[in-house]
């Protein structure tokens, strides 16, 4: 049996949804934050950084959400919600996985951290900002007339770049980007995304 440890407001919803994308019977842990943010000590029970999303399966344990997601589907996928290795948009498909935490995420990770000190993060904020526009905008023209990033199906490339905009939503950007934000309302439409949403309680990025 597969456990999903899941913190809440935290990137393990993707998880959440995959399973439920996957129809894959799992066991739900819930772990709620601290009132600093940050996860609780009996996550580090789990795995010794303490983070969510770690799942795990018949005694191996995963953490970090790509792993995780291409993990779930190589292992119990069935050849679902990937391309076929042994074509180019496998290729791409892979990229995505790997840009999503690798590049995207990171200029919205230093608006969070820098936003927190005030005057003295300002010199900053003009390149912050110019990276998250770059790669809103790089999101946006490829989203143009699309309604996945890989293809004309959902992949898990999907699911693992959906935190993607829902942060860039917190901070006000996400509006400027229309492919963007049609391909994120799009993703949470779906029954598999709205089942995870109810299994694991509020989720403040949902919008």
């Amino acid at each position: 049996m597969i456990t999903v440890h899941h913190l809440n407001d935290s990137r393990s919803q993707r998880i959440l949804w995959l399973m439920e994308e996957l129809g894959l019977p799992y066991e739900l842990k819930q772990y709620q934050r601290l009132p600093t943010r940050l996860a609780p000590p009996e996550l580090a029970a789990i795995h010794p950084v303490g983070k969510s999303p770690v799942i795990t399966d018949n005694g191996k344990t995963v953490y970090e959400s790509g792993a995780i997601v291409d993990y779930l589907i190589r292992r119990h996928g069935g050849g679902r919600l990937q391309p076929d290795p042994a074509t180019p948009a496998y290729d791409d498909y892979q990229m995505w996985m790997h840009y999503a935490e690798g590049s995207a995420m990171l200029p919205l990770m230093l608006h969070l951290y820098v936003s927190r000190l005030g005057e003295g993060g300002a010199p900053l904020h003009p390149r912050i900002e110019s990276e998250i526009a770059n790669h809103l905008g790089y999101l946006d023209g490829h989203l143009k007339g699309r309604s996945y990033l890989v293809g004309d199906k959902l992949t898990g490339a999907d699911i693992q770049m959906s935190f993607i905009p829902e942060i860039a939503e917190v901070y006000g950007k996400r509006a400027a980007f229309p492919s963007l934000d049609a391909w994120i309302r799009g993703l949470h439409a779906r029954p598999a995304w709205k089942k995870a949403l109810e299994k694991g309680g509020p989720y403040r990025f949902s919008n």
